[in-house]
């Protein structure tokens, strides 16, 4: 797989930008450059990059297992720290123009790039995770009912909590994140209405550094621990890191639950993972897998591509077997999932 780094970004960035300049806008090259018989795809991922344990690397798991199934040439483009829509732009550009397709951006921080080069490579299938906004005859928007996984998030704190107190942490406070605080606040609240959920964002748009800086998430949960919070879940990205690392030294009793990939069994985290209850994941990795597919496939998804529970596209992990050995807590959680799913329970998507 071939993985253009955060410094080779520039360079790409300074390429795509020369040859945006000759094509002015001719949509010829890029449809050239979309016939190569090479087959290739790409994805550009998010704020934190590749090796987060978490959002990216489960769009990463995706894009590896494609090209080991699909015997297609991978390739993934790094963030540069405090870019600007004109990086993204010219990253999207740069992985169009060198045949890749698809070409997917990781996160809605992309929608803007998307809505601007996907009409300039209409034989290109453009894939856009967490945003429906932007839409096109070749955009497909992947995205997830988060409320529905942090419900049950929310169901295992308040079944799970000694001290009647919860954490919640977001990155930044988005539209997008606030969908995980307000279905993490209405499982607690729906579960016991005396557990207190204490609930901070790490930065505001536009700083988008509460997905990337650990020590953020770190100082926020210990700031939680010390008002008596012994479980908390943190929605942020990278910065989650700091906030599992936090969790697992405040000793025992201490709960940490995961986001967006199962992190009691990521490698990077494994020294805190015996303090890791679950995690609240979104299947990424088979959104990106199946839109590899169906444009290998010929038949490439467009438009709205929903994962919600009732396809498993988001959900609660049970790997860490301590937390399956709390019957107690695995059963509410599974009744509160069957009845999201019948339609008993309708999950906010605000706070």
């Amino acid at each position: 797989m071939r993985r253009i780094t955060r410094f080779a970004t520039v360079g790409v960035a300074s390429a795509a930008l020369a040859l945006s300049a000759t094509a002015c806008g001719n949509t010829s090259s890029s449809d050239a450059a979309s016939d190569s018989k090479e087959k290739s795809v790409a994805i550009a991922y998010d704020i934190g990059g590749r090796g987060d344990q978490s959002f990216n690397d489960a769009a990463y798991a995706g894009l590896a297992k494609a090209e080991k199934d699909l015997k297609i040439k991978g390739n993934d483009a790094e963030p540069s720290d405090g870019e600007a829509d004109a990086d993204k732009i010219q990253r999207l550009t740069e992985l169009a123009r060198s045949g890749n397709n698809p070409v997917i951006g990781v996160g809605f921080a992309y929608a803007p790039a998307i809505k601007k080069v996907a009409p300039k490579f209409p034989k290109t299938t453009f894939g856009i995770i967490d945003d429906s906004s932007v839409t096109g005859d070749n955009i497909a928007n992947m995205v997830f009912n988060e409320e529905q996984g942090s419900y049950l998030a929310g169901v295992a704190a308040a079944k799970t909590t000694k001290s009647k107190t919860v954490g919640f942490i977001g990155g930044v406070e988005t539209p997008l994140i606030k969908k995980f605080e307000a279905g993490y606040a209405q499982g607690v609240k729906d579960t016991d209405p005396s557990v207190k959920v204490l609930s901070q964002y790490l930065t505001q748009p536009p700083n988008f550094e509460g997905f990337s800086k650990p020590d953020l998430g770190k100082a926020a949960a210990q700031g939680q621990l010390d008002k008596k919070a012994d479980v908390i879940y943190a929605a942020a990205g990278l910065a989650g890191s700091g906030s599992i690392e936090a969790v697992s030294t405040a000793g025992a009793g201490k709960w940490s639950i995961g986001v967006d990939s199962d992190q009691y069994a990521q490698a990077g985290l494994a020294q805190y993972k015996d303090s890791i209850l679950t995690s609240a994941t979104k299947d990424v990795s088979d959104a990106v897998y199946n839109l590899i597919k169906s444009v290998a496939d010929g038949k490439p998804q467009s438009g709205e591509i929903r994962y919600g529970l009732d396809k498993e596209g988001v959900g609660l992990t049970d790997t860490n077997p301590a937390y399956v050995k709390m019957t107690e807590v695995t059963a509410a959680v599974d009744k509160a999932k069957q009845e999201i799913i019948d339609g008993k329970i309708t999950v906010k998507t605000t706070p």
